[in-house]
């Protein structure tokens, strides 16, 4: 069976809440906003980066997801303290830069802005380049504005993510023009690359229009992001069947069911790949998963015949032999 995304994957599409920013996030909320395991959360806590706690302010947030970006630039734990240290020595109102300044980087160095401008943070010979008129000003930065300021870009462009997902998948449900859905999420995907839904559904669009390329592309950008985000393992899959190349669809539907072994449609998809190779005890596996997870419906006759056809024909082996 060819895998039918429509038909199987339609209810798994991920939707993201349209709701505002909360005033607080459990410790599992914030790992599963920033798509991080709670080992990374410990690991910041223990080197002191951010506070422990059970549940965490909107600006935790905005603090967390500065040591993510890091944390993907793979910037040590030791240069990230150094850093913090130097911005808290030379800009005394500032008590917390990852909440209070725009901290980014660009390769291996980092950078800080400040009121507009950007600045080397790691020493004070940095600060040689500006005047003493402008170290004064940079020293009496009003830390509750900078903060504002964030706090403001930050809920601007996640809710502008979340409305042109939201319209996306909209259009998609009118059966809009495949350019006018595109055009949704790679506005959404603009505003906010490390989510992986619009990535997902974005690469939904192009396996429909067999643009496969793009399509992969897509479910990989998703996993980079989230790399346990078992949809986008599945949709790699269904992809790797349709341009005929089995090993690799099964190896996905299989790290999808390592992440997720509810993921009734990766057991199904599975199975059917074993049977071909006429591997019966792995698809007499799956399909047994399969049932259990969804035993009524459509898929599940099939996956009934199936299961009896393949112990008819296990008896019929075993009785020649």
């Amino acid at each position: 069976m060819v895998a039918d995304l429509s038909a199987a994957q339609g209810a798994t599409i991920e939707r993201v809440s349209g709701a505002d920013p909360k005033a607080s996030y459990t410790r599992d909320e914030v790992c599963r906003l920033l798509g991080i395991r709670e080992s990374v959360l410990e690991d910041w806590e223990e080197h002191g980066f951010v506070h422990r706690a059970e549940n965490y302010a909107f600006q935790d947030l905005v603090a967390l997801k500065t040591l993510r970006q890091l944390r993907a630039r793979r910037m040590p734990a030791a240069r990230i303290r150094l850093i913090l240290d130097s911005l808290r020595s030379k800009l005394r109102h500032v008590g917390d830069p990852l909440k209070e300044l725009k901290i980014f980087t660009d390769g291996r160095r980092l950078a800080v802005q400040v009121d507009g401008r950007r600045m080397e943070p790691l020493t004070g010979q940095l600060l040689l380049d500006f005047d003493q008129e402008e170290i004064q000003r940079l020293l009496e930065f009003p830390a509750k504005r900078a903060e504002r300021t964030l706090q403001q870009e930050m809920e601007k462009r996640m809710r502008e993510a979340e409305q042109w997902f939201e319209r996306g998948v909209e259009m998609e449900q009118m059966g809009a023009p495949p350019e006018q859905i595109i055009a949704a999420y790679e506005k959404a995907i603009e505003r906010d690359p490390d989510a992986p839904a619009p990535h997902v559904n974005l690469g939904t669009v192009y396996f429909h229009m067999q643009r496969w390329k793009e399509a992969e592309a897509c479910y990989r950008a998703a996993l980079k992001a989230r790399p346990d985000y078992p949809l986008a393992w599945f949709n790699l899959g269904n992809l790797y069947e349709e341009v005929r190349d089995p090993e690799r669809a099964l190896e996905c539907y299989l790290k999808a069911i390592a992440i997720d072994p509810k993921f009734a449609d990766a057991h199904y998809n599975a199975a059917l790949i074993y049977q071909s190779r006429h591997d019966t005890l792995n698809a007499v596996r799956h399909w047994q998963h399969y049932l259990r997870l969804d035993p009524s419906g459509y898929w599940a006759g099939i996956a009934r015949r199936e299961l009896a056809r393949l112990k008819e024909e296990t008896l019929v082996h075993g009785t020649k032999s």
